[in-house]
Protein backbone atom coordinates (compact mmCIF):
# COMPACT_ATOMS: atom_id res chain seq x y z
CA UNK A 1 0.00 0.00 0.00
CA UNK A 2 1.24 3.50 -1.21
CA UNK A 3 1.15 6.99 0.72
CA UNK A 4 -0.86 9.09 -1.76
CA UNK A 5 -0.63 11.72 0.11
CA UNK A 6 2.74 13.17 -0.45
CA UNK A 7 1.80 13.09 -4.32
CA UNK A 8 -1.43 14.69 -3.86
CA UNK A 9 0.78 18.28 -4.09
CA UNK A 10 3.36 16.75 -6.59
CA UNK A 11 -0.01 16.95 -8.35
CA UNK A 12 -0.92 20.20 -7.75
CA UNK A 13 2.67 22.16 -8.16
CA UNK A 14 2.45 20.18 -12.07
CA UNK A 15 -0.66 21.38 -12.52
CA UNK A 16 0.01 24.47 -11.46
CA UNK A 17 3.25 25.08 -13.64
CA UNK A 18 1.21 25.31 -17.18
CA UNK A 19 -1.12 28.31 -15.79
CA UNK A 20 2.10 30.12 -14.63
CA UNK A 21 4.04 29.63 -17.90
CA UNK A 22 0.83 30.76 -19.81
CA UNK A 23 0.70 34.16 -17.42
CA UNK A 24 4.24 35.02 -18.22
CA UNK A 25 4.09 34.27 -22.20
CA UNK A 26 0.89 36.12 -22.32
CA UNK A 27 2.42 38.75 -20.39
CA UNK A 28 5.74 38.99 -22.85
CA UNK A 29 3.81 38.73 -25.44
CA UNK A 30 1.61 41.56 -24.40
CA UNK A 31 4.41 43.83 -23.61
CA UNK A 32 6.05 43.17 -26.93
CA UNK A 33 3.05 44.48 -28.72
CA UNK A 34 2.83 47.33 -26.60
CA UNK A 35 6.11 47.88 -27.29
CA UNK A 36 5.62 47.99 -30.97
CA UNK A 37 2.34 50.09 -31.08
CA UNK A 38 4.52 52.42 -28.29
CA UNK A 39 7.00 53.18 -31.51
CA UNK A 40 4.69 53.36 -34.07
CA UNK A 41 2.26 56.11 -32.69
CA UNK A 42 5.87 57.92 -31.03
CA UNK A 43 6.08 59.55 -34.41
CA UNK A 44 2.26 60.92 -34.93
CA UNK A 45 1.79 61.79 -31.14
CA UNK A 46 5.09 63.87 -31.64
CA UNK A 47 3.66 65.67 -34.97
CA UNK A 48 0.24 65.93 -32.67
CA UNK A 49 2.45 67.34 -29.77
CA UNK A 50 4.31 69.97 -31.53
CA UNK A 51 1.14 71.46 -33.34
CA UNK A 52 -0.55 71.78 -30.54
CA UNK A 53 2.19 73.59 -28.97
CA UNK A 54 2.42 75.95 -31.71
CA UNK A 55 -1.06 76.59 -31.92
CA UNK A 56 -1.83 77.02 -28.13
CA UNK A 57 1.93 78.83 -27.77
CA UNK A 58 2.69 76.07 -24.82
CA UNK A 59 4.32 73.37 -23.82
CA UNK A 60 2.73 72.55 -20.78
CA UNK A 61 0.81 70.03 -22.31
CA UNK A 62 1.36 66.04 -22.42
CA UNK A 63 4.97 65.68 -24.53
CA UNK A 64 4.89 63.23 -27.26
CA UNK A 65 5.98 60.56 -24.90
CA UNK A 66 2.88 60.73 -22.89
CA UNK A 67 0.56 61.08 -25.60
CA UNK A 68 2.01 57.70 -27.36
CA UNK A 69 2.36 55.93 -23.90
CA UNK A 70 -1.49 56.56 -23.35
CA UNK A 71 -2.74 55.45 -27.18
CA UNK A 72 -0.58 52.55 -26.58
CA UNK A 73 -2.47 51.83 -23.34
CA UNK A 74 -5.41 52.54 -25.11
CA UNK A 75 -4.57 49.95 -28.45
CA UNK A 76 -3.14 47.30 -26.45
CA UNK A 77 -5.82 45.78 -24.87
CA UNK A 78 -8.09 46.26 -27.65
CA UNK A 79 -6.09 43.67 -29.62
CA UNK A 80 -6.21 40.86 -26.55
CA UNK A 81 -9.92 41.45 -25.82
CA UNK A 82 -10.83 40.56 -29.93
Amino acid sequence: MSDMTSDMMDTVDIAEAPREARRKTEKTEFMVYFAIIFLATLPLATLTWLLSAIRSRSFTDKGPMARAWSQARIITPMIFSA
